[in-house]
């Protein structure tokens, strides 16, 4: 087996290396976030299986998001001294392990709890990875690595619901997770093989971890992650519905469009990786004006085939670009504890899903299914201004700073 000499965390693999343990980070990505995707297309076989109802079944949905949400950061931070390469490798040999269990699940209390296992592991995954990428390839490379591994979360996102109806078809619900299983082992080695090993992290406390949420400036960007995320899934999570009621796409084209906007959104994800280094509050500012425009303008455009079509390009691409901008840009906010800092933006994340699940929600009754673009629209002018506020904010701590500096000089 090939084995690689140990890298501090602050040295950079050597690019043939770098590009090797980042490209199986991204297909670790892939397969875990499709672990918690594909439930949605397995959904129906399942009830029908295990003879409950859709709704009972839908609330293992529930169950994987609000898991991550609220235990994600403190396992993080509990787990965050152990090497690299380890800790990845035992988080895909318990994804193999819960996907199995799910496979021979007997009723729903067994899949609930192959579910509830793999939730405590992705939030600590998506931390660390992003983490971890930006190490292996260097500071100056640290944006394109966190978007490479994004680009494996995008696909998953973009894909994992097909793949669910796909495979429910072809080999049924259980065989669905019995080949995620067998993905999740084989990842497992080869991130064994070709990821090299990372020195430990110092250990840290965990009080000394969670000194990162005395920071205002932290605690302001984390914050500004759940005002963007609400925006985006405000909108997002009614797009079908909107699409088919509004539209007047007809139900059997509502997929496609779909894979269109999240293949769109592929660009979204590389153009966010390459900004997001340089200025990324200017660059989130950006991209939430872009998403406002894109919202907006796929709400007007709903009678006209090709500019709804033009404007819900506009709106992937700024979508999918602001989930790796957000990660850098939390990351890059925190003084230390970045392990921890990316996992509390991904539970900030999870907690604008639900946020915006449920603006949605109030608005699609109260003033019809196009409502939900000019909310969300709104919504995401005031993450552009919020950005701004933040941006000024710490550009008077940097001249607080430099005044003192200057005023102890000799």
């Amino acid at each position: 087996m090939t084995t690689h000499p140990a890298l501090s965390p602050s040295s950079a693999a050597p690019r043939a290396t770098s590009f090797l343990a980042i490209a199986i980070l991204a297909t670790a990505a892939f397969i875990l976030v499709t672990t918690e995707f594909l439930i949605v297309g397995l959904l129906p076989a399942m009830a029908a299986d295990l003879s409950i109802s859709i709704s009972q079944a839908g609330l293992l949905v529930t169950l994987f998001a609000f898991t991550v949400m609220l235990f994600g950061p403190l396992l993080t931070a509990w787990v965050a001294h152990i090497e690299r390469k380890r800790l990845f490798v035992a988080i895909l040999l318990i994804f193999a392990g819960a996907n199995a269990l799910a496979a021979l699940a007997p009723n729903l209390w067994v899949l609930a709890l192959a579910r509830f296992i793999p939730a405590l592991a992705l939030p600590v995954f998506w931390g660390t990875a992003s983490e971890t990428a930006a190490q292996l390839a260097g500071p100056q490379r640290a944006g394109r690595a966190v978007s490479s591994v994004y680009l494996g979360i995008s696909a998953a996102m973009l894909f994992g619901i097909p793949l669910g109806t796909l495979a429910a078809q072809a080999v049924g619900w259980r065989g669905a997770f019995w080949a995620l299983a067998a993905l999740s082992l084989l990842v497992a080695l080869l991130l064994q093989w070709g990821m090299p090993a990372l020195r430990s992290p110092q250990r840290l406390r965990l009080g000394e971890q969670l000194r990162i949420l005395r920071d205002p400036l932290f605690v302001a960007n984390v914050a500004l992650s759940v005002l963007v995320f609400t925006a985006m899934f405000t909108a997002y999570t009614y797009l079908a519905d909107t699409l088919e009621s509004a539209a007047g796409v007809p139900k059997a084209q509502v997929g496609w469009w779909l894979m269109g906007f999240g293949a769109v959104g592929l660009l979204g994800n590389w153009l966010g990786g390459r900004w997001a280094d340089h200025r990324p509050l200017a660059v989130t500012a950006l991209c939430s004006v872009l998403l406002a425009l894109g919202m907006a303008w796929s709400m007007a455009a709903v009678d006209n085939r090709f500019w709804l079509g033009m404007a819900l390009a506009l709106w992937g691409v700024a979508n999918t670009a602001l989930y790796p901008i957000c990660q850098i840009r939390v990351m890059k906010a925190a003084s230390h504890a970045q392990a921890l800092a990316g996992t509390l933006n991904v539970s900030a994340a999870n907690a604008g899903i639900g946020l915006g699940a449920m603006v949605g929600a109030l608005a699609i009754p109260a003033w019809g299914s196009s409502s939900v673009g000019y909310v969300a629209a709104a919504i995401a002018l005031g993450a552009a201004a919020a950005a701004f506020f933040i941006a000024r904010l710490r550009r008077g701590r940097g001249l607080a700073r430099a005044q003192i500096t200057a005023t102890a000089a000799p």
